[in-house]
Order: structure tokens, then sequence, then C-alpha cells
């Protein structure tokens, strides 16, 4: 557990902190999916204690063994494991009004935002090898909530309306029976959508234009090491 002292600025500067420590080292990129270096689990299981290091090595054990499951079978399997997590706001637990965490942040302090959810949600299908044109992060009005909700959307083809994962409502359901959910934009790694009430709406650009998304991105890359 993290002591009632530290912050949600140290939080932030710890699992930052710890993720650059080994730098190239820190995630490796293998066959069977991907593995997080020995030492930076070890850095953040002496922070945030031994969940955070049952967390990192389920994650990692859902990637290796997800791999020859059918595709519904994958949503289902990620969208479970990760709405296991804790619902925290960005501001009392990153002390910042909208923080974008990569899944090892996100899994490693035990919660986040709703576009942690999506984002975590999205980063492991790509690594089921689930098509980047089929994932697309949906930032969506909640209507019942009357607040900004971000999803995850799979499309299983371009012009049918997407599957939604969600953290508020845990089954995946068609996005025509989510009427409380109002879809605005949506986005990958490839391009930026205006949402349309069937198929994948008007590309409107690339998703590089997203501030907190490029920053994510960028992140999340200074982690990866290639196989070789």
């Amino acid at each position: 557990m993290m002591p009632d002292y530290m912050t949600s600025y140290s939080l932030k500067n710890i699992v930052l902190t710890s993720l650059l420590a080994i730098n190239a080292f820190s995630v490796a990129q293998t066959a069977s999916g991907i593995m997080v270096h020995p030492d930076i689990i070890n850095q953040l299981s002496n922070h945030f204690g031994s969940p955070a290091r049952k967390r990192l090595n389920q994650w990692q054990h859902l990637i290796k063994t997800s791999q020859p499951l059918p595709t519904r079978e994958k949503l289902e399997v990620v969208n479970d494991f990760f709405n296991t997590l804790t619902f925290i706001p960005d501001q009392s637990h990153w002390g910042e009004s909208d923080f974008w965490a990569t899944p090892i942040e996100f899994l490693a302090s035990g919660g986040g935002d709703c576009e942690d959810f999506a984002i975590a949600k999205y980063y492991t299908l790509r690594q089921l090898e689930v098509a980047d044109e089929q994932l697309h992060i949906t930032y969506v009005r909640a209507l019942s909530l009357k607040q900004a909700h971000m999803v995850l959307s799979f499309f299983p083809k371009p012009d049918s309306p997407p599957l939604i994962l969600d953290n508020i409502n845990k089954r995946i359901v068609p996005a025509g029976q989510r009427q409380d959910l109002y879809p605005i934009y949506h986005f990958n790694g490839d391009g930026l959508w205006l949402s349309r009430q069937r198929g994948q709406g008007i590309k409107v650009g690339k998703s590089d234009g997203i501030s907190h998304w490029l920053k994510l991105q960028k992140r999340w890359q200074a982690t990866m090491e290639s196989d070789t």
C-alpha cells in the first residue's frame, strides 16, 4: 500500500521515474507479447506493494496466453481484466486535471480515469494483434452522468456499428444499445474521426494533433525495446 502521506504529485513522479530509470530496457517486445523488465517491476512493487507486481505479472500472462483466442474472446478477456481496476479522478490520482497514463502507469498505481481504462485496453488488444483500424478510443458524452467520458470502440467492419468496451457499463454491447452515450470523436494510432451513428465516421486528420495522445505515445515508446 502507498503511505497516506504520499501526494498525487509524488505518485506520478514515482511511476515516471521508475519507468525511465532503465529507459530502453523497461519493456521488451517478444514473439508472444511484451515483457516488463524485472527491475521495473521490483521498483514499482517497492513503492506500491505486492499488488502492483501481481497486476503487472497478470497483464503479461494475459497477453501471452490470449494470443490464440478468437477476436471476440480477446475483447472479453481484456475488458474484464482492466475493469477490475479502480476508477480514480486524475486530479486526486496524478495531481493534474487531465493526465493520460500508459498501461504500466495505470496498472502499477492500481487505477485511473476513464481514458486510462480505454487506453490500456487499446494497447493490450494491439499486442494481441487486433488490427489498429478496428480499435478506436472514443470521446463521448455520458448523458446519464452529464459529463465527458471515454470508451474503446471495436469496429468488426469499417461501416458497421462498433462494440463498446467501457468501465461504467462493463458488458460489451453494440453502440446502438448504449443510448446513454453520445459519441463526439474517436482516434487511434492512425487518425482522428468525427463520429456518426454508423461506421467509423468522417476522418478529419491525424491523431498526433491530440496533445495528450502524442505525449502518451512518446512516453510509451520511450519504455519499449524492440526484440532484436
